[in-house]
């Protein structure tokens, strides 16, 4: 029997034997801890209540999070790499300096680069294969359904080209003068609209959005307008200095600002692309693109790809239907906007106690729940996020009818939102949580027009948003 220095047990001496039959038994296959052992020291504490489905612990804090069908695409500072969103381990990991997802469900794409380096290549997000190569390219856009790039011979002389997600062939090609200097990497501002955000949601949780019909690009003080569809230039167009020009939903919105009795007065007209000639004109709305009493303006407005948020000269918000000018929505006194894309908003009542969730061209809200006032929302093309504070608690919703998908109590940051679930991070840890039931989205009868098929919205007729049929 082992004894100690007072002739009592030898404590260490048992460890140290316990110690030994572990390694043997571990050694010869009958039985190993170290696994299980690690796999507890190494997970941080559950990122949510009810736990998520996995959890895992990735190489660094990610800079973005995207969801591509079957696969979850980890964009870190140096590298990325693919997760499986059934169980959320490792399929492959790339070093990269930046990388970007392109496509739906059906056929997503994951394009890389390097910094200061030309071209990009196009992966396969389950097995990391490339599936294209380009050696020009200085600037990559990435789309729900497409893909464009732009190379560049000389400082004139630039190429545009429009590609499918898993395309091998291009599209269409058109010439631009010149590009703004530098390699630009992946999706580059042009003029358009900025998505309203909140707190603990990612900006970059909707995942890419539709490419939309036209696209402005900036060159040498013109903007130069591109059908996305044909790749024709449909106009070339130079702002006056103190205008802001922006290309939304199919038109040229032209916000003038002028300085007069200390305050800033706002004229907003919709013009054809393709003829020049206006189509719609308001005066008194303020879409926040001016920075003071100068009313310089160094910012797009808010939005979706086809309307934008703007204050009524009564200090109540609003959202206008680019395409012909329409207000589709108007907030009462200090009813707050949260969030809004081109079917939904969600606001914040007067007494900041509830969120109320709308359909655009819809007068009464489709659903209203209690949220603490500090509390924010986010919408997304498949759920609206609401992020409640004491308690902290993530809740996903079915933008039209309000029902719930899931609630979580946690903390952590809603990272990227999917068509049946939704990545949540804190820190290195991410985690998938599964919605309880399919977002049905669907669209009443009457002139919102059909449901999309995978809740997206893409150009279509006959919207309250969009031109009409014919």
């Amino acid at each position: 029997m082992a004894k100690g220095s007072a002739g009592g047990p030898c404590v260490k001496c048992y460890l140290a034997l316990a110690l030994v039959a572990v390694v043997v038994l571990a050694l010869t296959g009958v039985w190993n801890p170290f696994p299980g052992v690690w796999e507890w020291v190494n997970r941080s504490r559950p990122l949510s209540e009810p736990d998520v489905v996995w959890q895992q612990r990735v190489g660094g804090t990610p800079k973005s999070v995207t969801i591509a069908g079957d696969t979850v695409i980890v964009e870190h500072r140096t590298r990325v790499e693919a997760l499986s969103l059934a169980t959320g381990s490792k399929l492959w990991e790339r070093k990269v300096d930046w990388s970007a997802v392109a496509g739906d469900a059906a056929d997503p794409v994951v394009a890389v680069g390097k910094l200061l380096t030309k071209g990009y290549e196009l992966l396969d997000p389950k097995t990391g294969a490339v599936r294209r190569k380009d050696t020009s390219a200085v600037g990559v856009w990435t789309y729900h359904n497409g893909l464009l790039d732009v190379g560049c011979t000389d400082a004139k002389e630039c190429t545009l080209t429009a590609w499918e997600p898993r395309g091998t062939a291009p599209l269409w090609s058109a010439f631009l003068p010149g590009v703004r200097a530098g390699l630009f990497a992946d999706n580059p501002d042009v003029p358009g609209t900025r998505r309203l955000t909140t707190e603990q949601v990612d900006p970059a949780a909707v995942g890419p959005e539709r490419m939309p019909p036209l696209i402005g690009f900036p060159i040498d003080g013109k903007v130069h307008i591109v059908d996305t569809a044909t790749g024709r230039v449909v106009q070339e167009v130079e702002p006056d200095h103190d205008d802001r020009l922006v290309v939304i939903g199919g038109r040229m919105l032209t916000v003038e600002a002028t300085s007069a009795d200390g305050t800033c007065y706002f004229d907003l007209s919709g013009r054809d692309p393709a003829s020049g000639q206006q189509v719609w004109s308001r005066s008194g709305i303020n879409l926040r693109t001016a920075d003071g009493a100068g009313c310089v303006q160094r910012e797009d407005p808010q939005g979706g790809q086809h309307v934008v948020v703007g204050v009524t000269p009564d200090a109540r918000e609003a959202i206008l239907d680019v395409y012909d000018g329409r207000v589709l929505w108007t907030g009462a006194d200090d009813e707050r906007l949260l969030a809004v894309d081109d079917r939904y908003a969600l606001s914040r009542s007067p007494d900041k106690k509830a969120v109320s969730g709308y359909e655009l061209a819809v007068d009464k809200a489709r659903w209203s729940r209690p949220v603490h006032p500090d509390g924010g929302a986010a919408l997304t093309r498949y759920a609206a996020v609401i992020v409640d504070r004491e308690p902290g608690r993530i809740i996903a919703l079915d933008p039209l009818t309000g029902r719930e998908l899931v609630v979580l109590r946690s903390a952590a940051e809603v990272l990227a939102v999917g068509p049946a679930g939704m990545i949540i991070g804190d820190g290195r840890d991410i985690g998938y949580v599964a919605f309880t039931g399919a977002v049905g989205n669907p669209a009443p009868p009457g002139p919102a027009g059909p449901a999309p098929d995978d809740g997206d919205i893409g150009p279509t007729c006959g919207g309250p948003k969009q031109p009409s049929c014919g």
